[in-house]
């Protein structure tokens, strides 16, 4: 697989360019200006090498010493100490890839991740053992095999089979020799490689006793891989997939709430809302929270419209924006929403009414109803059986809320980070719900159900369009 030098050697070629969403500007007065992912960058006085050499850079891989400038600056290497230090203040739009010299483009690429990332330039220590790390997951994407890990400062793309296959063969420990048999690739070339994946940080490097610091983390010990690469990639904006902000914006609008007509349809009471002889809000929020034992009474279609009006029905619908973003049409609602987004949807399975059959119901907030959406009583017992183990007790509640996300609403507006803020959503909601229950003497309790994909084909829900991502049980306190 290796390519071979005119002299029968392996060899491989680093090459250097600027993410594709940076941008160059040079005025004819000297200025330099780089638009960047991490912001603007301004360079006053750039020498013409610089500026040349930037624009090259912008246009794809190529190698530092084979930039060649025109003009005064031809047959000078003035110019570059200055570059690599206006490098090394754009790293987090540095590219850095490895090619074999045949001329078909890179075997691997480093995209940074972070603002201000090292991309470590060295051999590796001959005869250390070397293995992926355990938070690096391995991907399709674009046409490549990506390897990301959190925590890493690169992402790497893998686009030819010698990258490919070395990276897939350090499931388990193994020296640079050993990967050159494994392979079948030309030692050289997987010592380059591995370089790479070892400097981008999805891949790490033992010690001189084959330990890897990583194994000896207490602070990452206590995360999973999912969880750690779910905060990593939720707490800021990615570029590329998940979507950009506003990426998604195609087609219609996603509604503000979900019509749904799959059967019969039920008007909740309307309650006024009582006066300030309730609770005080200090009062609701010093009282103990426990896990409650549920009752055998059975609610009324009054207090289920009491408790949905009060802690989540639209008030309005009206235009709301970020304030870096076009406008979009929004509703208020009693729980808070960034944007005004609501994009969750609640879906009540009652067990005990003394109005309503046993069965699933979606609450529509703007029209304040239920609708019918499954009678089966064996998926609704499935169902209440998780929120009784789930809450420790040893009978069905009267109800159970399950929360879903119509994930268009949310990431028509935020992109990548349309899933953490539905988690956000989702414990702002539980908060109300637990307030307006204590309010009405009622008790609302979140639950872990743990239930792989059965809360979704219950609720018939078209995953992943929509998804469930919470349960709250309903009833009296005991």
């Amino acid at each position: 697989m290796a390519a071979e030098s005119p002299q029968g050697h392996a060899e491989t070629v680093r090459l250097l360019s600027l993410t594709e969403d940076t941008l160059i500007e040079a005025g004819d007065d000297g200025s330099l200006v780089a638009i960047t992912w991490w912001g603007e960058y301004d360079f006053p006085g750039a020498a013409d090498g610089v500026r040349e050499s930037l624009g090259r850079l912008a246009l794809g891989p190529v190698s530092m010493a084979n930039l060649a400038v025109s003009g005064e600056a031809a047959g000078s290497d003035a110019w570059r100490p200055s570059l690599r230090k206006i490098l090394s203040w754009l790293s987090g739009s540095v590219v850095h890839s490895l090619a074999l010299n045949d001329g078909r483009g890179p075997v691997l690429s480093a995209i940074p991740v972070t603002q201000f990332p090292v991309f470590p330039d060295g051999p590796l220590p001959a005869g250390r053992q070397v293995r992926l790390s355990r938070f690096t997951a391995l991907r399709a994407d674009e046409g490549a095999l990506l390897a990301e890990s959190p925590g890493a400062r690169y992402k790497v793309a893998l686009f030819r089979p010698p990258a490919v296959v070395i990276a897939s063969a350090l499931a388990t420990p193994a020296t640079v020799e050993q990967l050159a048999v494994t392979t079948g690739v030309a030692e050289p070339v997987v010592a380059d490689v591995v370089e790479f994946l070892v400097a981008a940080g999805v891949v790490l490097l033992g010690d001189a006793d084959g330990r890897f610091t990583e194994d000896g983390d207490s602070g990452r010990a206590t995360w999973s891989h999912d969880d750690l690469i779910f905060h990593a990639r939720s707490r800021t904006w990615q570029k590329g997939p998940p979507p950009e902000p506003g990426a998604g914006r195609t087609g219609a609008e996603p509604p503000v709430t979900k019509p749904v007509t799959a059967g019969p349809t039920f008007p909740l009471p309307r309650p006024d809302l009582p006066d300030a002889a309730e609770p005080s809000l200090t009062a609701l929020l010093e009282t103990d929270h426990s896990c409650p034992e549920f009752s055998e009474r059975p609610l009324s279609a009054r207090q289920f419209g009491e408790f949905l009006f009060r802690s989540a029905r639209v008030r309005s619908v009206g235009p709301a924006h970020l304030p870096s973003g076009p406008s979009h049409e929004a509703s208020q609602r009693p729980y808070f929403s960034v944007a005004c987004l609501y994009e969750l949807e609640i879906y009540v399975g009652v067990n005990r009414s003394t109005d309503f059959d046993r069965g699933i119901y979606h609450y529509d907030p703007l029209w304040h109803t239920f609708t019918l959406v499954n009678d089966d009583a064996g998926v609704l017992d499935s169902l209440l059986d998780m929120a009784m183990i789930a809450a420790g007790s040893h009978r069905r509640p009267s109800a159970l809320l399950t929360m879903t996300a119509r994930m268009a609403r949310v990431a028509w507006v935020l992109g990548g980070a349309a899933y953490a803020t539905t988690l956000l959503h989702l414990g702002a909601l539980q908060q109300v719900f637990s307030l307006a229950a204590r309010a009405m003497g009622l008790a609302a309790h979140a639950v872990p159900v743990d239930s792989g994909d059965r809360v979704d084909r219950a609720l018939k829900l078209e995953w992943p369009a929509e998804v469930s991502v919470g349960e709250c049980v309903l009833d009296f306190p005991e």
